[in-house]
């Protein structure tokens, strides 16, 4: 099976990490289009950062279409342009997010989500509340780094993120624990020996249900709210979305 797994920003250093931690737990017959949009933003941090890379994220869908993947998956915690990924896909689109969250209540009865800056946080408690999450987790904290430096041993990242898990494990009574970045997708393993409990990552996550899906043959509906686009004229690089 062929899966387009997008990483949204334009980070190549990114796409490869993302890229590693899925190869980890695919299936043998599993096979990756790890991809990136060519222009965007080199990291996503805030509203405008989302707004930038969501047109990223259905280009690369389109292309992902005519290269014959069975699903895609939506490498940001944001979740960017999920819903109209959705509408333009005829395979089905997972995003991290919501894979992570939904997985985490298989796992325990209360889940927290850790983070990467302060900002995106009020982001993260937005998402809890459209997937229906938010009496199932006992909060979100960030660690305050640039995703950008979640690798550079200057940040001391990993000791910061086991703090914020341990806190929330101790403090707000988390059962699991749901990782708020693509790129501390390399953590996983380390975190869940450390505290004991599950330590969630969204792009495995996406990546199993991903497969699923594909081996149920099941793909979004699209007969109501993920119907195709209606038909207009695009300009630029969305002209190949006219129908």
């Amino acid at each position: 099976m062929l899966i387009n797994l997008i990483n949204p920003n334009t980070s190549s250093s990114m796409t490869h990490c993302i890229g590693n931690a899925a190869q980890a737990v695919a299936a043998p017959d599993t096979q990756l289009r790890c991809v990136h949009p060519e222009t965007g933003v080199a990291s996503i941090e805030g509203y405008l950062d989302e707004l930038v890379a969501a047109t990223g994220v259905v280009e690369q869908v389109c292309q992902g279409e005519a290269a014959g993947c069975q699903a895609h998956i939506i490498a940001c915690f944001g979740d960017p342009g999920l819903d109209a990924a959705r509408e333009v896909a005829q395979a089905p689109v997972i995003g991290i997010a919501e894979a992570a969250m939904h997985t985490a209540t298989l796992l325990g009865h209360r889940f927290s989500v850790v983070t990467s800056l302060c900002r995106t946080v009020a982001m993260t408690e937005h998402l809890l509340v459209k997937y229906g999450m938010e009496h199932q987790c006992s909060s979100v904290r960030a660690v305050d780094i640039a995703v950008l430096d979640l690798h550079n041993p200057e940040s001391d990242a990993y000791r910061r993120i086991l703090e914020a898990c341990h806190k929330a494990v101790q403090q707000d009574k988390a059962d699991a624990i749901v990782l708020g970045c693509a790129g501390m997708a390399d953590l996983q393993k380390n975190l869940t020996h450390a505290l004991g409990i599950p330590v969630i990552d969204g792009v495995a996550s996406a990546l199993g249900l991903a497969e699923m899906l594909i081996r149920c043959g099941l793909s979004t509906g699209k007969q109501g709210s993920y119907a195709p686009p209606l038909t207009k004229v695009y300009s630029g690089w969305a002209r190949s979305l006219r129908r």
